[in-house]
C-alpha cells in the first residue's frame, strides 16, 4: 500500500517520471518551477529522466538546451519504452513486425468511425496518420510534433517502434476487444482513458528502465520513479521509491510504496524538491 514516507537523499541517483498526468499539468505543461529543479539535481549528481508513451521530439521539446543542464546527454524513455536515447545516441529500439502493424491498421479501419478513432504509426522517422480531419489530427500533435497525414498507413515506409490506437469514448471498453486477441503474441496496453498502445512482446516503460539502469550502473535502491496509469505499473516495479500520484488510476496506487501529490499540485516537483532540501540539511 502507498505510504508518505521519504528516500534518503543521498542514495538516490536516477529519478524517472512519466509526463501527462504525472510531471505535466492537467492543461499538458511543464510546472515553471521543474527547470531550477533540474538544476538542483544535476549538481547534487542525480539524472533525471522523462519516461513517455509520446513520441521523443515532443518529449524534448519540454527540455530545451537553454533551461535543461546536460542536454546534450538527456535520457529519453520514449514511445512507452520503445525506444531509448542519451542524447543523440540510440540505447535501446523495439519495433513491431509489419505484418502486425497491417493487423491492428486493419482492425482500427474495421471499427469505423464510431468511436471516434484512428491510427497512429509511431515510426523512428516520425509518426503517421491516414484520418485527416483537423480535430483528430491537431489533437495527435499533442503528443507527436513530428507528424505527417498519409493516404495510406499500409504504405508507410518506417520503422514502426508501436501503434498507438486513439478512441473518443474509452479504450479499454471500445477498441481494446477488437485487439485483445493480440496480447497473445504482442504487448497491448491501455496507457490513458483513451489511448491503447501495441508494441512488440516484453518491451514497456519497465523494461527500458531496467536496461538503463544496467547501463548507468544504477540499482533499484537508487531509483525513484513517479507514475500515473497503467502503462506505468512496470516502471514502479523496477524501483524501490515508486511513487502514484494522488489521483493515479487504483492499480498504480495499488502497485506503488509511496504517493505523490497530483499532477496539478505539481507533485513530482514537490517531492523532488522536499528531497534536495533534506540533502541541504543533512550537510548544514
Amino acid at each position: 500500500m502507498p505510504t508518505s514516507a521519504a528516500p534518503r537523499p543521498d542514495r538516490i541517483r536516477l529519478v524517472v517520471s512519466d509526463m501527462d498526468g504525472t510531471l505535466l499539468d492537467p492543461a499538458g505543461e511543464a510546472p515553471a518551477d521543474l527547470y531550477p529543479l533540474l538544476e538542483r539535481l544535476h549538481a547534487a549528481g542525480i539524472t533525471f529522466v522523462p519516461a513517455s508513451g509520446r513520441q521523443r521530439a515532443t518529449i524534448a521539446a519540454t527540455f530545451p538546451a537553454d533551461r535543461t543542464p546536460a542536454h546534450d546527454a538527456l535520457v529519453i524513455i520514449a514511445e512507452n519504452g520503445t525506444l531509448v536515447t542519451r542524447g543523440d545516441e540510440v540505447v535501446s529500439l523495439d519495433v513491431l513486425d509489419p505484418a502486425v502493424v497491417a493487423e491492428v491498421v486493419r482492425a482500427v479501419r474495421g471499427l469505423g468511425t464510431s468511436r471516434g478513432g484512428g491510427a497512429v504509426l509511431a515510426g523512428t522517422r516520425g509518426a503517421y496518420v491516414e484520418r485527416s480531419d483537423a480535430a483528430f489530427v491537431d489533437h495527435v500533435r499533442t503528443y507527436y510534433n513530428e507528424l505527417t497525414v498519409v493516404d495510406d498507413l499500409l504504405a508507410v515506409d518506417d520503422r514502426v517502434l508501436k501503434v498507438a490506437v486513439y478512441d473518443d469514448v474509452d479504450s479499454a471498453t471500445g477498441t481494446l476487444p477488437a485487439l485483445v486477441h493480440l496480447r497473445a503474441t504482442h504487448q497491448v496496453v491501455v496507457s490513458s482513458p483513451h489511448w491503447i498502445d501495441v508494441m512488440e512482446a516484453g518491451v514497456n516503460k519497465g523494461v527500458a528502465l531496467r536496461r538503463l539502469q544496467a547501463e548507468l550502473g544504477v540499482g533499484p535502491d537508487e531509483t525513484m520513479v513517479f507514475g500515473d496509469y497503467l502503462n506505468d505499473v512496470e516502471m514502479l516495479d523496477a524501483a524501490t521509491w515508486s511513487y502514484a500520484m494522488a489521483d493515479a488510476h487504483p492499480d498504480v496506487l495499488a502497485r506503488a510504496r509511496f504517493t505523490a501529490p497530483s499532477n496539478a499540485e505539481h507533485g513530482v516537483v514537490r517531492v523532488l524538491a522536499a528531497l534536495l532540501d533534506d540533502a541541504t540539511r543533512r550537510s548544514a
